[in-house]
């Protein structure tokens, strides 16, 4: 693979993390980060993150041409992780899907544009077309900015997501051609 890892990266206020993939050693500290994350920003995410055994199954099936995850650490501490989705076959093989949960102590100091540029690149080298991602447009607004300044295009769909207790929310769809 043309991009190297691990990778060192400066976040806007001079903290040092380190960019790597994920490895199924890490399963216990990943765990760990998605507990320390607030209630609020848990109940958001695309998957059951409070279940350890989804993410030991993780650590068990790492597949990176399928989904290529990378850790940012500070130290020892995970402090964000991000993914590239794809597809094997289908109409949306040459597609990817990115995600990504930063740790509230790390957020606004660019570490999520570290990240996506990262994915966006490893989707080039991957030959993909496109990369898209969907966000909470109320509660994830700041990111739809960064994205959206990123060069993503922007489609706003009222009312496609809902949180746990089933109260409607519109959701940002984000589309980059590479």
């Amino acid at each position: 693979m043309p991009h190297r890892y691990p990778q060192e990266a400066v976040l806007r206020d001079g903290r040092r993390i380190l960019l790597r993939p994920f490895a199924a050693h890490d399963t216990n500290a990943l765990y760990e980060f998605f507990q320390r994350l607030p209630v609020d920003y848990k109940r958001f995410a695309w998957d059951n993150i409070d279940s350890r055994a989804l993410i030991e199954s993780w650590g068990r099936s790492i597949d990176y041409a399928r989904v290529f995850p990378i850790l940012a650490l500070d130290g020892t501490k995970i402090v964000a992780d991000a993914t590239l989705h794809r597809r094997h076959g289908g109409p949306l093989r040459l597609v990817g899907r990115i995600k990504w949960m930063i740790d509230p102590e790390y957020r606004g100091a660019g570490l999520g544009t570290i990240l996506v540029k990262n994915l966006v690149n490893v989707a080039r080298e991957r030959g993909l077309r496109h990369v898209n991602s969907m966000l909470i447009s109320d509660l994830e607004a700041d990111a739809v900015k960064t994205l959206e300044h990123l060069g993503f295009s922007s489609f706003v769909q009222p009312g496609y997501g809902a949180d746990a207790d089933g109260t409607q929310h519109d959701m940002t769809k984000l589309i980059l051609k590479l």
